[in-house]
């Protein structure tokens, strides 16, 4: 026990305060989870146009991701990260003092655009301030630290919602600020030191050449983002196809279970990453994933045959230890292999690997459902994610016998 009280000590102060930071701007993230209810139920959209409008603040951030990463790598991340918080939260707190729908919609498309800049930049930022034995300690509180304020926040978000809806817009905007202001007194740019540094692990020296170019003389960064992409769409039937079929099984009480299933998601979270960071700690990166792509094999195959609600629920705290797991170590794993001056570039990448893993999730899925039907999708899923493991532990392989990893 006292070695799992421990996990998180030893970072260092910048790495809680950027995690503090996260913990406060995902406490506000008020806006992005009610979207397609506010253009819906406010706005009085139709769901075609709603669906469109929500898809393409999504496609927005890939473009301002690759510029975020551009620039962070460039100009210094901490510069990047205060600029486009900055700005993408005066435009959310404009939108709190319009009532013109067309006016809100291009503002929540600016400052969706200027947040896809952030996410590059402060993953840089993160890395820059982990040395490569603590990164996945402090991967995982800032992990934790996101789903703690996703946890909160859109509780705080559906009472503004009905009660104080341009609240909705201020509040996401001001805790964006709190963020910047917290970053811009207590974090100090430390882009140029690591640039001038020696740095010990080899896959982490500086390069010159295009964002290609890169990606090519790492072929292992190709590989594991081409394995990602199979995680990614996996990971993402959650999000459409699971309560599809909550609600097929249970009919009228679906998105009730389904609601209590989230729930149960981000409790777990919250209360077992601590315990799988600590047990997994001595183990290499890529074998958590292994481990990962199996309790998704187990998690959602069972979906497969589970007609009860407890079987939903057991199902659902399977595959969340595999989302834990994924998620504390893909980081690790894509810092250990990008040179100190692609970082944010890099990053970006990876941002849009989870966006096409997505996508393809969300658009195959319905194909999928219409043609095979609920238990084959699931008996599908199943099987590419124990693939997927076999071909993690092959690619762990590899990359200890030929990247050194």
């Amino acid at each position: 026990m006292k070695n799992i009280i421990k996990t998180y000590r030893g970072l260092s102060k910048h790495v809680y305060i950027l995690c503090m930071s996260t913990l406060i701007n995902r406490l506000g993230d008020f806006v992005v989870p009610f979207l397609a209810l506010f253009l819906t139920i406010k706005l009085n959209m139709s769901i075609v146009l709603s669906g469109v409008i929500v898809t393409c603040a999504s496609l927005i951030s890939i473009p301002s991701s690759l510029i975020g990463g551009k620039l962070s790598d460039s100009f210094g991340r901490k510069k990047v990260y205060l600029f486009g918080q900055g700005i993408s939260a005066l435009f959310l707190i404009c939108c709190g003092f319009f009532t013109n729908e067309y006016l809100i919609i291009i503002l929540i498309f600016l400052s969706t655009f200027f947040n896809g800049i952030v996410r590059p930049a402060f993953s840089a930022l993160l890395i820059d301030y982990l040395p490569r034995e603590k990164r996945q300690e402090g991967m995982s509180l800032n992990y934790l630290c996101i789903n703690i304020g996703v946890s909160i926040g859109p509780i705080i978000a559906g009472f503004l919602f009905n009660k104080f809806l341009p609240l909705l817009f201020i509040g996401d905007g001001i805790t964006s600020l709190i963020s910047v202001v917290l970053v811009l007194i207590n974090i100090e740019e430390k882009y140029d030191d690591e640039l001038n540094n020696e740095i010990p692990n080899i896959n982490e020296a500086k390069e010159n050449g295009s964002i290609l170019q890169i990606l090519l003389r790492r072929p292992q960064l190709c590989m594991f983002f081409v394995l990602l992409l199979i995680y990614q769409f996996v990971y993402s039937q959650h999000r459409f196809t699971l309560p599809l079929t909550v609600n097929a099984v249970l009919n009228n009480n679906g998105a009730k279970i389904f609601g209590y299933m989230m729930s149960i998601n981000a409790l777990t979270v919250v209360f077992f990453t601590i315990f799988i960071t600590s047990g997994l700690k001595k183990y290499h990166n890529l074998i958590c994933m292994v481990l990962s792509g199996i309790a998704f094999a187990i998690g959602f195959g069972m979906l497969s045959f589970t007609r009860s609600i407890g079987g939903f629920f057991i199902s659902t705290f399977i595959w969340t230890l595999g989302e834990i797991m994924n998620s504390i170590s893909i980081g690790v794993f894509v810092a250990d292999n990008s040179p100190v001056n692609y970082r944010a570039r890099i990053s970006a990448v990876q941002n849009i690997v989870y966006f096409v893993g997505s996508s393809l999730s969300t658009s195959l899925g319905g194909v999928l459902m219409n043609n095979l039907g609920l238990n084959l999708i699931w008996c599908g899923i199943f099987i590419i994610s124990l693939v997927a493991s076999v071909l993690m532990y092959f690619f762990k392989i590899y990359c200890v016998k030929y990247v050194n990893i």
